[in-house]
């Protein structure tokens, strides 16, 4: 497998991660952008031969570049080329968003610019802006705390996440895989399983439901 097809085929785990940081002091756009930086790192350090799953060892390292924005508060200094390339790259993800009518994937943004997916996200990441974690108050300016989950407890999480997928019936498994793993729309996975979109949104909630009673349980 590629590493385009590891990035494309997991981009799920990159909103996984994001989503663990919601309302934490950084716009999700911000977060996902540094958990497609970390994607690609894993996707280029990772070594098949070793015997671990692709999510296993990219979830720590996501998580690391998404953390990395709350430790580094914005202060790693780039060079001013970066600075223009990262203008450039937003500037086409801009307009690519107006044209697609939603954020494009790194790749997207890549391939419209001639360059590799690596290059892309680690242009984004430098765009991104300095975060306080410091909270100041008419009293007195105070620590913010960062809640954030062990690595060892997330990759449990993931494990156990695709043992009870793997139990599902074939065509649950099938709207699971075209939605949070191929990134479709319902409508796009409607059209590759021939049903109605109503249908997938029915069907889909079901499984959410079912899937969360079995990681309570």
């Amino acid at each position: 497998m590629t590493n385009r097809d590891l990035i494309e085929g997991n981009l799920a785990l990159v909103h996984s991660c994001a989503n663990r940081f919601r309302n934490k002091g950084i716009e999700y756009d911000d977060l996902y952008q540094a958990g497609c930086l970390g994607l690609v790192k894993a996707a280029d350090g990772f070594k098949e031969e070793l015997g671990f799953k692709f999510s296993t060892y990219a979830v720590p390292v996501i998580l690391g570049e998404i953390k990395r924005l709350f430790r580094d508060g914005g202060a790693v200094k780039v060079s001013r080329t970066m600075k223009e390339k990262a203008r450039l790259v937003l500037k086409q993800k801009e307009m690519l968003e107006s044209k697609l009518g939603r954020e494009p994937s790194v790749k997207e943004i890549s391939e419209s610019l001639g360059i590799d997916s690596f290059e892309t996200a680690e242009l984004l990441n430098v765009s991104l802006p300095p975060v306080s974690l410091t909270a100041a108050d008419d009293e007195e300016e105070r620590q913010t705390d960062i809640p954030v989950e062990s690595e060892e407890e997330n990759i449990q999480n993931i494990l156990a996440l695709r043992e009870i997928l793997s139990h599902l019936p074939e065509d649950e498994r099938q709207i699971i895989f075209l939605r949070y793993y191929r990134g479709l729309t319902q409508t796009q996975t409607a059209e590759k399983i021939g049903v109605s979109q109503v249908q997938v949104s029915r069907k889909e909630k079901k499984i959410i439901s079912k899937v969360k009673n079995c990681m309570l349980e």
